[in-house]
């Protein structure tokens, strides 16, 4: 749900991934920027990112006797043009990518 008033979702999707696992591939998706987490929020430490990301876990993904872990992303950005959002959004997906895309 976006908190402020220019913010928009530009991304939401089920992840298989577990918290720690996501949290360890962040960084590099964020250019690096230090961020801070409050529970299933995540945002910038620097006022001048436009960004925030919400991390809920789901139910696990069960596949016979395989168990994956799930979470919901939510990507929000705040007053960014089309190439911006594209640019964040494809740096994000090049990290989080796996299998070879």
């Amino acid at each position: 749900m976006p908190v402020a008033e220019r913010e928009v979702l530009v991304l939401a999707q089920d992840m298989t991934i577990s918290r720690d696992a996501f949290l360890r591939s962040l960084p590099a998706a964020v250019d690096d920027a230090a961020f801070r987490i409050d529970a299933s929020e995540i945002r910038p430490l620097d006022s001048r990112q436009k960004w925030r990301i919400v991390v809920a876990a789901l139910s696990d993904l069960s596949i016979g006797m395989i168990t994956l872990p799930r979470h919901r992303v939510e990507i929000f950005l705040t007053d960014c043009g089309a190439e911006e959002t594209r640019r964040f959004l494809e740096r994000f997906e090049l990290y989080f990518r796996r299998a070879g895309g």
